[in-house]
Protein backbone atom coordinates (compact mmCIF):
# COMPACT_ATOMS: atom_id res chain seq x y z
CA UNK A 1 0.00 0.00 0.00
CA UNK A 2 1.46 3.40 -0.92
CA UNK A 3 2.23 5.72 1.97
CA UNK A 4 1.88 9.47 2.40
CA UNK A 5 3.90 11.49 4.84
CA UNK A 6 1.80 13.55 7.27
CA UNK A 7 2.71 15.56 10.31
CA UNK A 8 0.88 14.69 13.54
CA UNK A 9 0.97 16.09 17.01
CA UNK A 10 0.91 13.07 19.32
CA UNK A 11 0.82 13.36 23.11
CA UNK A 12 4.10 12.41 24.76
CA UNK A 13 2.52 9.53 26.73
CA UNK A 14 1.28 7.92 23.51
CA UNK A 15 4.70 8.33 21.87
CA UNK A 16 6.23 6.57 24.88
CA UNK A 17 3.71 3.70 24.66
CA UNK A 18 4.40 3.22 20.95
CA UNK A 19 8.15 3.31 21.53
CA UNK A 20 7.83 0.71 24.30
CA UNK A 21 5.72 -1.55 22.06
CA UNK A 22 8.16 -1.13 19.18
CA UNK A 23 11.07 -2.09 21.41
CA UNK A 24 9.24 -5.09 22.88
CA UNK A 25 8.20 -6.35 19.44
CA UNK A 26 11.52 -5.58 17.74
CA UNK A 27 9.81 -3.33 15.20
CA UNK A 28 10.23 0.26 14.16
CA UNK A 29 8.16 3.10 15.59
CA UNK A 30 6.41 3.80 12.27
CA UNK A 31 5.50 0.15 11.76
CA UNK A 32 3.93 -0.15 15.21
CA UNK A 33 2.15 3.21 14.91
CA UNK A 34 0.68 2.18 11.55
CA UNK A 35 -0.42 -1.22 12.91
CA UNK A 36 -2.16 0.48 15.83
CA UNK A 37 -3.88 3.00 13.56
CA UNK A 38 -5.06 0.27 11.21
CA UNK A 39 -6.40 -1.76 14.12
CA UNK A 40 -8.17 1.28 15.56
CA UNK A 41 -9.87 1.97 12.23
CA UNK A 42 -11.01 -1.64 11.92
CA UNK A 43 -12.41 -1.66 15.46
CA UNK A 44 -14.14 1.65 14.78
CA UNK A 45 -15.70 0.33 11.56
CA UNK A 46 -16.63 -3.05 13.05
CA UNK A 47 -18.25 -2.83 16.49
CA UNK A 48 -18.15 -6.16 18.29
CA UNK A 49 -14.76 -7.07 16.87
CA UNK A 50 -11.55 -6.87 18.89
CA UNK A 51 -7.94 -7.76 18.22
CA UNK A 52 -6.07 -9.98 20.62
CA UNK A 53 -2.72 -11.67 20.52
CA UNK A 54 -2.75 -15.41 20.03
CA UNK A 55 -0.28 -18.13 19.15
CA UNK A 56 -0.44 -17.04 15.50
CA UNK A 57 -0.25 -13.31 16.14
CA UNK A 58 -2.86 -10.61 16.49
CA UNK A 59 -6.17 -11.54 14.89
CA UNK A 60 -9.72 -10.22 14.62
CA UNK A 61 -12.02 -11.97 17.08
CA UNK A 62 -15.62 -11.66 18.18
CA UNK A 63 -15.51 -9.58 21.36
CA UNK A 64 -15.79 -11.60 24.55
CA UNK A 65 -15.43 -14.98 22.87
CA UNK A 66 -11.87 -15.62 21.73
CA UNK A 67 -13.32 -16.98 18.48
CA UNK A 68 -11.49 -15.68 15.44
CA UNK A 69 -13.53 -14.14 12.63
CA UNK A 70 -12.00 -16.44 10.02
CA UNK A 71 -13.25 -19.50 11.93
CA UNK A 72 -16.83 -18.26 11.86
CA UNK A 73 -16.59 -17.28 8.21
CA UNK A 74 -15.13 -20.65 7.18
CA UNK A 75 -18.13 -22.27 8.84
CA UNK A 76 -20.50 -19.69 7.32
CA UNK A 77 -19.23 -20.57 3.86
CA UNK A 78 -19.59 -24.30 4.59
CA UNK A 79 -23.29 -23.83 5.47
CA UNK A 80 -23.99 -21.99 2.19
CA UNK A 81 -23.89 -18.57 3.86
CA UNK A 82 -27.05 -19.27 5.84
CA UNK A 83 -27.17 -17.27 9.06
CA UNK A 84 -29.70 -19.63 10.65
CA UNK A 85 -27.47 -22.66 10.05
CA UNK A 86 -24.45 -20.73 11.30
CA UNK A 87 -26.41 -19.91 14.45
CA UNK A 88 -27.04 -23.62 15.06
CA UNK A 89 -23.33 -24.36 14.73
CA UNK A 90 -22.37 -21.52 17.09
CA UNK A 91 -25.45 -21.84 19.30
CA UNK A 92 -23.76 -20.08 22.22
CA UNK A 93 -23.22 -16.90 20.19
CA UNK A 94 -25.94 -14.34 19.57
CA UNK A 95 -27.12 -13.57 16.08
CA UNK A 96 -25.60 -10.11 16.48
CA UNK A 97 -22.18 -11.59 17.31
CA UNK A 98 -22.34 -13.68 14.15
CA UNK A 99 -23.34 -10.60 12.17
CA UNK A 100 -20.28 -8.79 13.56
CA UNK A 101 -18.05 -11.47 12.05
CA UNK A 102 -19.91 -11.36 8.73
CA UNK A 103 -19.66 -7.58 8.69
CA UNK A 104 -15.93 -7.69 9.31
CA UNK A 105 -15.58 -10.22 6.50
CA UNK A 106 -17.50 -7.98 4.11
CA UNK A 107 -15.01 -5.16 4.77
CA UNK A 108 -11.80 -7.20 5.04
CA UNK A 109 -12.50 -10.16 2.77
CA UNK A 110 -8.92 -10.63 1.52
CA UNK A 111 -7.52 -10.81 5.06
CA UNK A 112 -10.06 -13.44 6.12
CA UNK A 113 -9.73 -15.48 2.90
CA UNK A 114 -5.96 -15.62 3.43
CA UNK A 115 -6.42 -16.96 6.97
CA UNK A 116 -8.94 -19.56 5.79
CA UNK A 117 -6.52 -20.75 3.09
CA UNK A 118 -3.66 -20.96 5.60
CA UNK A 119 -5.81 -23.09 7.90
CA UNK A 120 -6.87 -25.41 5.07
CA UNK A 121 -3.20 -26.36 4.57
CA UNK A 122 -3.19 -28.09 7.97
CA UNK A 123 -4.24 -31.59 6.99
CA UNK A 124 -3.70 -34.54 9.34
CA UNK A 125 -0.77 -35.57 7.16
CA UNK A 126 0.80 -32.11 7.42
CA UNK A 127 0.46 -32.13 11.22
CA UNK A 128 2.07 -35.60 11.41
CA UNK A 129 4.89 -34.49 9.13
CA UNK A 130 5.65 -31.26 11.02
CA UNK A 131 4.97 -32.52 14.55
CA UNK A 132 5.69 -36.26 14.69
CA UNK A 133 5.93 -36.09 18.50
CA UNK A 134 2.15 -35.57 18.60
CA UNK A 135 1.73 -39.01 17.07
CA UNK A 136 4.20 -40.80 19.37
CA UNK A 137 2.68 -43.99 20.76
CA UNK A 138 -0.21 -43.98 18.27
CA UNK A 139 -0.57 -46.49 15.48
Amino acid sequence: MPTIQKSLRIPEEIIKEIEDLATAEGKGFTTVANELLEEAIKVHRCPGIVFTEGTSGKRARIAGTGIEVWEVIATYKSVDSKLKRLGKTYHWLTEQQLKYAIGYYSLYREEIETLIKENEKWTSEEVRKRYPVLMAGKR
